[in-house]
């Protein structure tokens, strides 16, 4: 017996098949996925905390300035990061509005901007 899916009648030619791999991952999946990118980046932000606190007086007061103001801009941008999720992944049309044209107005044009 062959393996191979026969047509069938009722199928059409043009008809999409939903592929696995084409399946979006599932709300648990990318819950746990930000939260671990979260948790690494406010890591990341402690570690900032701890160097800036141990380097203060053996190196140029420019290196702990720096690791301070990363350590206050990080939770920022991790939140940023953890909140873009889920977005939509069409590729067939990028544009979310639909443009509309707009006629002529029905007044005389010496009126528009308040001249008279």
């Amino acid at each position: 017996m062959s393996s191979r899916r026969t047509p069938r009648a009722h199928d059409a030619p043009g008809d999409d098949v939903q592929r696995i791999t084409s399946a979006p991952e599932s709300l648990a999946d990318d819950m746990a996925r930000r939260q671990r990118r979260y948790l690494a980046q406010m890591g990341v932000r402690m570690v900032c905390f701890a160097a800036a606190f141990f380097t203060w007086g053996h190196l140029p007061v420019v290196v702990p300035i720096i690791l301070l103001i990363a350590a206050v801009v990080l939770p920022y941008v991790a939140v940023l990061f953890a909140n873009a999720g889920r977005e939509r992944r069409d590729t067939d049309d990028a544009s979310f509005m639909q443009y509309r044209e707009i006629g002529p107005g029905s007044g005389p044009h010496h009126e528009v901007g308040g001249g008279t």
